[in-house]
C-alpha cells in the first residue's frame, strides 16, 4: 500500500500534494475544484491555494482565509462575512452579490476583481487593493478604507457613505458615477480630479481634498 503525504507551506500556491477530496485545512491545494453550495464557515484555510476554485453560493463565513490565493475563483453570492483574510489574493474572481461584510482583509488585493453589488459594509480594508476592480453598486458603508487604492476601479453607484478613508486612499482615475459619498471626508484621498466629483453624489457634509468643490447639482436626485 502506497501512502501519499501532503506537505504544506503558507503562501499563494504554495500548497502540495492536497486534493478536491480532502477536508478543510491550512495550506491545502482547492485550486480548480467544485466546491459550490457547501456550508462550511468556520474553516481554517490559511494558506490555501484556492485559485479558480468554485465557490458559488458557498457559505466561509468567520473562517480564516488569511494569505489564502482565491485568484479567478467564482464568488458568486457566496458568504465570507466575518472571515479574517488578511494579505488574501482576491484579484480576478467574479463575486457578484457576495456577502464580505464585517471581513477582516486588511493588505489584500481584489485588483481587477468583478464585485458588483458586493456587500463590504464594516469590513476592514486598510492598505486594500481595488485597482481596475468592478465595484458597481458595491456597499462599503461604514468600512475601513485607510490607504486603500482604487485606481481605474469601476465606483458607479457604489456606496462610501460612513467609511473611513484615511491615511492616502488613492482614487486615480476611478469611475465614479453617482458613486454616494454623502458625508465622507476625502481630504486624504490622492489622485481625485474635478469631473470625478462632478459625476459622485455628495452633500454639504461631504469634506473634499483642496483645490475641488462641491458642484451645484448635489445632492442628487433620487433616481
Amino acid at each position: 500500500m502506497v501512502f501519499s503525504v501532503a506537505v504544506s507551506t503558507f503562501g499563494w500556491g504554495a500548497a502540495v500534494a492536497a486534493d478536491c477530496g480532502s477536508m478543510a485545512s491550512p495550506g491545502l491545494d482547492w485550486s480548480e475544484c467544485n466546491k459550490k453550495n457547501i456550508i462550511i464557515p468556520g474553516s481554517n484555510l490559511e494558506g490555501a491555494n484556492l485559485a479558480g476554485t468554485d465557490f458559488i453560493a458557498t457559505d466561509l463565513g468567520n473562517s480564516n482565509l488569511k494569505s489564502a490565493n482565491f485568484e479567478k475563483a467564482s464568488l458568486m453570492r457566496a458568504s465570507l462575512a466575518g472571515a479574517k483574510a488578511e494579505n488574501a489574493n482576491f484579484s480576478r474572481v467574479e463575486a457578484y452579490r457576495s456577502s464580505l461584510n464585517n471581513i477582516s482583509a486588511d493588505g489584500a488585493s481584489f485588483a481587477s476583481a468583478e464585485f458588483q453589488r458586493a456587500d463590504f459594509s464594516g469590513a476592514s480594508l486598510k492598505k486594500a487593493n481595488f485597482e481596475k476592480a468592478e465595484l458597481g453598486r458595491a456597499n462599503f458603508q461604514k468600512a475601513i478604507l485607510t490607504d486603500a487604492r482604487f485606481s481605474l476601479a469601476n465606483l458607479s453607484r457604489a456606496d462610501l457613505t460612513g467609511s473611513t478613508l484615511d491615511g492616502k486612499p488613492v482614487f486615480d482615475k476611478a469611475f465614479m458615477f453617482r458613486t454616494r459619498i454623502e458625508g465622507v471626508d476625502l481630504t486624504a484621498a490622492q489622485g481625485l480630479q474635478q469631473p470625478q466629483i462632478e459625476l459622485a453624489c455628495g452633500d454639504e457634509s461631504t469634506k473634499l481634498p483642496a483645490g475641488l468643490s462641491a458642484p451645484g447639482s448635489w445632492p442628487c436626485t433620487a433616481d
